[in-house]
């Protein structure tokens, strides 16, 4: 392998960084406020509602995103002449706006199983606790339950992160620069597959590891409980006498 060939090919991938980063991070904000709607909706108790949830979570996630993003882009576009009298051609022609969309809804509908599980597990003797202090509602939603259910929702929350991060590596397909855009159009230029493909696997690498060290700093914030260690029984015993 030609290293002076993969530093140079390093530097040039970096350069899609910011647009991998952007894809992720941005469908990953639209789609936790998605994903907390259709959480709530699954356990609104409301058949509609949760039919709806339901067949929004079946749909995206037993369809590939592949496909979606195909759909959305390629699909809709079709409609041409429907979605600029709806005036919605200016966005779907864009394929960044497509690329959001699409991951955005895919996250959501996994993201939503997250949140709905974190929130399930949520004590019932503190929630019972709370009202006992006379909160309510949004009150002890804000105060109560959803610290808790962030909790327990962050480890699996984190490993969705970081695989919409890997993602956004389909969003090449829709002529989107970001890292494997750019190692694609590089391997048709210098016909050098497998330095390309090793050079772009490293920094995928080094983003999900410093989204994980991230994401462990952040459990060990929302964690004081477990920051120090419990006191040896021996050392206890030993005060009191």
């Amino acid at each position: 392998m030609d290293f002076e060939f993969m530093q140079e090919t390093f530097l040039r991938l970096l350069s899609g960084v910011p647009l991998t980063l952007n894809l992720a991070f941005t469908s990953v904000a639209f789609g936790a406020v998605l994903a907390m709607l259709i959480a709530l909706m699954r356990m609104s108790g409301v058949r509609v509602l949760e039919a709806f949830a339901k067949g929004y979570v079946f749909v995206f996630r037993g369809s590939p995103l592949l496909v979606q993003i195909f759909l959305i882009y390629y699909g809709l576009g079709q409609f041409r002449p429907t979605l600029q009298e709806w005036g919605l051609w200016s966005f779907f022609r864009e394929p960044y706006w497509c690329a959001i969309l699409a991951l955005t809804l895919n996250t959501g509908a996994y993201a939503s199983e997250i949140f709905r599980g974190g929130l399930q597990a949520v004590p019932a003797q503190q929630v019972e606790a709370a009202r006992a202090c006379g909160m309510s509602g949004f009150l002890l939603f804000r105060r109560i339950t959803f610290p808790i259910a962030l909790r327990q929702a962050l480890p699996a929350y984190g490993s969705e992160l970081i695989l919409m991060v890997k993602a956004t590596s389909l969003a090449s397909i829709i002529t989107m620069m970001e890292i494997t855009g750019i190692a694609a159009k590089l391997i048709s230029q210098t016909f050098r597959a497998v330095e390309v493909f090793i050079v772009a696997g490293a920094i995928y690498l080094i983003l999900n590891f410093i989204i994980t060290r991230l994401i462990m700093a952040l459990e060990w914030w929302l964690s004081p409980h477990l920051r120090h260690p419990p006191v040896p029984k021996a050392s206890v015993e030993a005060v009191h006498v």
